[in-house]
């Protein structure tokens, strides 16, 4: 099963020192039954551009907590056995958790397909999304308007071996 691990660049910097993503469990985005659902499509490609766009939003609010990080989202796609990652089934249909999986055990990196990673020009767009985030959450649509326009950035793809490069520890 395909899921998509937001992280920060930090983040994603440890998991390429320890080697692994994390030890569990571990939130991650994937085509659930609900994301489905909401997405009302059949399109896999779709549904997983879906989950995809779920877990930067994820990334997003990892960059709100962390003002020391880069303003780059992040989202790693690991490929995990079927078993390894379940939905809450309490939070099935909350938007908040659609595509919400919990991966559990140890995440080895190397079980990576790619890394998806803003471009420099998306920080500025990125960094006043994370300083609206809250007041977004709290109903505001202006801040809502500002959170949205970090997706008009695209993530771009990176080959899993381009992550030394992209944190820092490429020669």
């Amino acid at each position: 099963m395909r899921v998509y691990v937001p992280l920060t660049l930090p983040g994603l910097a440890e998991a390429y020192k320890t080697g692994e993503l994390g030890t569990g469990p571990l939130l991650a985005y994937a085509v659930t039954p609900a994301l489905r659902e909401w997405y009302l499509s059949d399109d896999i490609e779709e549904l997983e551009y879906a989950a995809l766009s779920r877990a930067a939003l994820a990334s997003l609010r990892l960059l709100a907590a962390d003002a020391a990080a880069p303003r780059r989202r992040v989202v790693v796609a690991v490929d995990v056995p079927d078993g390894a990652a379940s939905a809450d089934p309490d939070r099935g249909l909350d938007p908040a958790a659609l595509g919400e999986v919990r991966v559990t055990g140890a995440v080895p990196l190397a079980k990576a397909a790619s890394v998806h990673v803003d471009s420099a020009d998306a920080e500025p767009d990125v960094t006043a999304a994370a300083e609206a985030l809250p007041a977004a959450d709290g109903g505001d649509d202006d801040a809502q308007f500002t959170v949205d326009g970090a997706e008009d950035h695209e993530l771009l793809w990176y080959a899993t071996q381009e992550i030394p490069n992209l944190v820092g520890f490429g020669g």
